[in-house]
């Protein structure tokens, strides 16, 4: 038994429009830092936290962490505006934050 119906369901109705163009940020920057935690701050989501406070992509290059010490070169994508503020809330909680310096081979 099948159901006729001449109503188009209201989700099929409100598809997106094709053809749309996305809004991308037209400014956006990436860059590098090197992250030292105290002891304290080793078991802390940081980075989850900056990537969900700031609007920033985060990406860890290479970490090493032990019970004393917490190192990690994080990758940051955003505007600059924002990976300023988020590297201000990264000093606030303690985390000690430094460019990485790239060779000419690596850039």
């Amino acid at each position: 038994m099948a159901i006729k119906s001449s109503k188009v369901p209201a989700v099929i109705k409100s598809a997106p429009k094709k053809n749309v163009p996305l809004k991308v940020p037209s400014e956006t920057s990436t860059a590098r830092f090197w992250l030292t935690y105290p002891p304290e701050r080793i078991k802390a989501p940081v980075i989850w936290q900056l990537g969900h406070q700031f609007k920033l992509m985060t990406s860890i290059r290479q970490a090493s962490v032990t019970d004393v010490v917490g190192i990690v070169c994080l990758e940051v994508e955003g505007a600059a505006s924002e990976i300023s503020a988020g590297i201000k809330w990264l000093k606030k909680q303690g985390v000690s934050v430094e460019p990485v310096e790239l060779c000419a081979v690596e850039s």
